[in-house]
């Protein structure tokens, strides 16, 4: 890891965004995830290096605390906003075809539920470990899943509810995505969502932090 990726990798685990952001107070003042990585990019530094060098790493570092309750909401936003921040720099790679990502993952909270910070951060967790993310918003139903996975044929599909009223929304969508799509691994998840409830609908995969849905997608790579 050269100096720059360092301090792309150490700007993201810290929560340091770009030079005006006054977090963390030891680094204000200072350059972020955002200003290094265009000048990473500039000096010739290739996107997938910042990407499996800074990125990757860092972001696997932010997970496994906040799985472990090491840090909490607040301070995984910031990682997960830093990770935007030099991301926002490397999509036009990885959309030219110049860079390639691992994979795809559609996302979305399901009908009738209107919460996204959980759906936020698995995305934004994906995002950092090299998928491109499909954010389908809130209150999706299944038609609107549907519609996406005919235009990404090869995606994964994460299901959110955060809501014990919404567990059954999130129950049929599983079943049409079944139905007509019996090869994308489905991943659900939220706070009243279980591994048992996972099964018994159909899905693949539960995780209740994001750090494992990391996981499990990086299995999936052929």
């Amino acid at each position: 890891m050269n100096e720059l990726t360092e301090n792309i990798f150490n700007c993201i685990k810290a929560g340091k965004v770009d030079v005006t952001s006054s977090f963390p107070p030891d680094m204000r003042g200072k350059n972020g995830a955002f200003e290094y990585t265009k000048t990473a990019l500039e000096q010739g530094i290739a996107p997938n290096d910042i990407l499996e060098k800074a990125l990757i790493p860092a972001m696997d570092i932010v997970g496994t605390r906040f799985a472990k309750k090491e840090i909490f909401v607040p301070q995984m936003l910031l990682s997960a906003k830093a990770m935007s921040a030099a991301m926002s720099h490397l999509k036009p790679y990885f959309k030219s075809g110049e860079s390639k990502l691992k994979g795809r993952l559609i996302i979305g909270t399901v009908s009738g539920d209107l919460h996204d910070i959980g759906k936020n951060l698995v995305a934004m967790m994906v995002e950092g470990s090299g998928w491109e993310i499909i954010d389908l918003g809130v209150d999706v139903d299944a038609e609107k899943f549907m519609k996406a996975i005919d235009q990404y044929p090869d995606s994964a599909i994460g299901l959110s509810a955060l809501l014990t009223t919404t567990m059954e929304n999130m129950k049929r969508i599983v079943e049409v995505i079944r139905k007509n799509y019996p090869e994308n691994k489905l991943l659900v998840g939220g706070a009243p969502v279980t591994m048992d409830y996972c099964k018994s609908i159909g899905a693949d995969y539960y995780s209740p932090d994001p750090q494992g849905a990391v996981k499990y997608l990086n299995t999936l790579i052929k």
